[in-house]
């Protein structure tokens, strides 16, 4: 055995690492919010080579990756010395290692041989709250408030997040109001108290304790925060005012005032919201993220050059995701209209959550460029990484086709689509529409009834097939009857009242008709919906009526093709 001096000056050093490692894990009593406890009197015992011994297997199990059998020895090791310091360490070995029997043996060893110990006190109820033992943790937690004194509020900062991470939250909420009751002049109290009870779903007793809590700590950030976030949803309005008032009388109150500008962001009050953050940008203004929350706010509100200026500002600082501010730099270019630069801000998105619809945006301007075949072999290059984006890239590549009056390639891409990603609703719907387009009116029946045994509330799927019926003048009580059950799922929709009131018109009813048309076209003034209500009009006699409504329809479209059609049938 090693030479016993040289062994004495080791334990030692080991004791101290021990020591301060266990502090600074277990949050030890210099942290605010504790009085510095006062050092335990170690134990005045001999160092015998046993102690030594025990100790040093402790080290080695540690070392060799055996934390479990490291906290067994020093437990053991701590009730043969009645040492503090090892009481901790070995209590938190075993609660590292989920050996709850043994953590709770160590803490309570720990709070027998320093039983005025706030440490010890707030980890044992810690341990028993996480073992789901609330009642074996409210004594501990209440003689720990009570030694507190002067800092009962820090104690209760403290707390709080443990209880309220128990899952009943209803038994947390017990809890802590129980512990909460005797101390009514503690904001700190009532703060903790109204996220409890929040949790458990007791939002006006959430909302009285906040205010509570400002009443007696106006000055106090934290309990102005949460009385805003527990009115954002009721009282929006409400919220903003008290934030500001606040800011008032606080007006460098960083994170109330963050709050406070993304609140006014929620309610869509861009320009106010663009203040604040301005306000903050200019107290920080290394902060990329500060910098992006401007520009972004400027290019929603319209001011393009001032927009584009922040937002180089937040590239510049290098601080923020640069795939993210060429994407909305690309956005910005294309508000300005300025397509070449919009596309060369896409291609700078290399990667992130913004790099599919940047390559979705550069196959857009492509084609709008005149490119239709280099737009498709961009979004042949896009790589997907889920179904949504799978959809999305075949639905963008058959809108181009289909812009482009190639119906029958449009309705090939979704088929081929629908091989890899059957019976999906969207594709289904959009292939069926392009296989009436195409004259396969078979192909469209089919599969639009098909779609509604999928989905039998698809609005849309039964005013298409409905719709398509009457536009053909085919089996119209039937299509009348699918017409009438889209207008039952969707009584609102602008298309469908439209499709009523033709359906109508198929029938005969020309007032009824009328009525149907009229709703539609004040909801949407559209130039289909424009286009039947002229013919019903012009098939009742109010023929000058009829082509007042089609020349102002044509004005407001001149590229309309059903308005184009319809005037010259009727006036040719």
């Amino acid at each position: 055995m090693m030479n016993l001096k040289r062994n004495i000056v080791i334990v030692a050093l080991l004791l101290v690492s021990c020591a301060h490692a266990s502090q600074q894990e277990a949050g030890q009593a210099e942290k605010p919010g504790f009085e510095a406890e006062k050092q335990a009197e170690l134990p005045k015992q001999e160092l015998t080579e046993q102690v030594l011994y025990e100790y040093l297997l402790g080290e080695m199990a540690l070392q060799r990756g055996q934390p479990e059998l490291a906290a067994q020895l020093y437990l053991k090791l701590a009730n043969s010395t009645r040492d503090p310091r090892l009481a901790r360490y070995a209590a938190h070995l075993a609660f590292e290692t989920r050996q709850m029997d043994k953590a709770m043996a160590a803490f309570n060893l720990w709070l027998e041989i320093e039983p005025d110990s706030l440490l010890a006190k707030q980890a044992l109820a810690t341990l028993l709250i996480s073992g789901g033992k609330l009642d074996e943790a409210r004594p501990h937690l209440v003689s720990l408030l009570a030694a507190a004194t002067e800092n009962t509020g820090n104690i209760f900062m403290r707390i709080s997040p443990m209880i309220a991470s128990y899952p009943d939250k209803t038994a947390a909420f017990d809890l802590l109001h129980a512990l909460t009751q005797p101390y009514p002049r503690v904001a700190e109290a009532h703060w903790a108290l109204a996220q409890v009870a929040e949790a458990a779903g007791k939002h006006e007793l959430a909302l009285d304790e906040a205010v509570q809590a400002y009443t007696l700590r106006p000055e106090w950030d934290s309990a102005v925060l949460l009385n805003a976030k527990l009115l954002q949803g009721a009282a929006p309005q409400q919220a903003l005012t008290l934030l500001k008032k606040y800011l008032d009388t606080y007006p460098d109150t960083k994170e109330v005032r963050l709050f406070y500008a993304r609140a006014l962001m929620e309610q869509k009050q861009n320009r106010e919201a663009r203040a604040e953050f301005q306000r903050l940008l200019n107290a920080y203004p290394d902060n990329a993220d500060l910098a992006f929350a401007v520009g972004l706010l400027s290019l929603d509100i319209g001011e393009l050059d001032r927009g584009e200026k922040e937002l180089q500002q937040a590239l510049t600082n290098r601080k923020k995701d640069e795939d993210v501010v060429y994407y909305y730099l690309g956005q910005l270019s294309e508000a300005k209209k300025h397509d070449e630069e919009a596309m060369q801000n896409y291609s700078k998105v290399k990667g992130g959550e913004y790099n599919f619809s940047s390559r979705i945006r550069m196959a857009y301007l492509t084609n709008k460029l005149g490119k239709l075949d280099e737009a498709r072999q961009l979004l042949h290059k896009t790589v997907t990484k889920n179904n949504k984006q799978r959809i999305q890239l075949a639905m963008v590549e058959a809108q181009i086709l289909r812009d482009a009056q190639q119906f029958e390639s449009a309705y090939q891409v979704l088929m081929l689509a629908l091989e890899k990603l059957p019976s999906q609703p969207e594709i289904m719907y959009e292939a069926a529409m392009l296989a009436d387009k195409a004259g396969k009116h078979d192909v469209f029946e089919q599969m639009m009834r098909k779609l509604i045994e999928i989905e039998p509330g698809n609005a849309q799927a039964h005013n298409a097939l409905g719709y398509g019926l009457l536009e053909r003048n085919e089996r119209v009580p039937e299509a009348m009857k699918l017409v009438e059950k889209a207008y039952q799922l969707a009584p609102d929709d602008a298309g469908i009242i439209d499709s009523m009131g033709f359906g109508y018109y198929r029938l005969g009813n020309l007032p009824k008709s009328l009525e149907f048309l009229r709703r539609a076209y004040a909801a949407n003034p559209d130039p289909e919906i424009a286009a039947h209500l002229g013919e019903v009009l012009w098939a009742q006699g109010e023929k000058e009526q009829a082509k007042k409504m089609w020349s102002d329809a044509l004005k407001a479209n001149p590229d309309s093709v059903v308005l184009q059609v319809v005037i010259k049938k009727f006036t040719p």
